[in-house]
């Protein structure tokens, strides 16, 4: 028998309590499923950037499709192999909001899958490059170089809006996993809003810790510094208010308020 997709408002339920079980992890934890993160979605990266460079010379508009296609491989780890997002985690504000967990556990979770996802990211970046996939002035790594310099070229205010806009769909991504019950479902749930948001040039902060770092080692005339005033910083701070406002505040008002009026009549 088929099991049946959960309703919205037990979708707020499950993420509310997958926001108490991710406040109690421990911090080796958090750290060591942050860096499988950020590896996961690393390799979603990597598999985009294989695709794209074979297919650039062929039409733009193939090439962004098919390089958005493979993409969702990360998130899809993520979901179902397991593994601790940072942007999905924004999702614990619900719980915070419910009361279910403090302001320092979110945090604390928050901080230590962020570095976890930024180690993850980094060290996929060296293998990748010392394994000898990016060759000198290779079509590869020549748009390896043009995606890194684009993102630290941004304003400060673009990487922000474009950081909302991602965080809100790859919120609803998870939110569909969580909803969906079995493999082809979560599947489907991971690849539609993720293939969309890197096809409309959305900015991810985890997917940009590989997309910059990886530039940057390959030879992009980036700084440390640039990476992180002029895409993270601001990037990170607009899926935060995409992830963990806007989507989770809509759905605590709409789901959660009116449940727990009805617990205390």
């Amino acid at each position: 028998m088929q099991k049946r997709m959960l309703t919205p408002p037990e979708i707020t339920q499950a993420t509310i309590n997958a926001g108490i079980k991710k406040a109690n992890l421990s911090t080796l934890q958090m750290i060591l499923l942050g860096i499988f993160a950020g590896i996961f979605i690393g390799f979603g990266a990597q598999a985009d950037i294989t695709v794209m460079q074979t297919l650039k010379n062929i039409d733009v508009g193939l090439m962004k499709f098919m390089g958005a296609a493979v993409f969702p491989v990360g998130l899809m780890l993520v979901v179902m192999a397991g593994a601790e997002l940072f942007t999905g985690n924004n999702l614990m504000t619900l719980a915070l909001m419910d009361k279910k967990i403090n302001a320092n556990q979110m945090l604390k979770n928050w901080f230590f899958v962020y570095l976890g996802n930024f180690i993850g990211s980094i060290l996929l970046a060296i293998v990748v490059v010392k394994a000898g996939f990016y060759k000198v002035d290779a079509p590869a790594t020549q748009l390896a170089i043009k995606i890194a310099t684009g993102k630290v070229g941004l304003t400060f205010s673009q990487a922000f809006f474009r950081a909302i806009l991602c965080n809100v769909v790859v919120v609803l991504a998870v939110w569909l996993a969580t909803g969906a019950q079995d493999v082809i479902s979560k599947i489907f749930a991971c690849w539609f809003p993720i293939m969309m948001f890197v096809l409309s040039g959305y900015e991810h902060s985890v997917a940009n810790m590989y997309f910059i770092s990886l530039g940057k080692f390959l030879g992009a005339e980036v700084t440390w510094g640039q990476i992180w005033m002029k895409n993270l910083i601001p990037v990170t701070i607009g899926n935060i208010v995409g992830g963990a406002i806007i989507v989770p505040v809509v759905y605590y008002l709409v789901y959660v308020i009116p449940a727990r009026e009805k617990e205390t009549k």
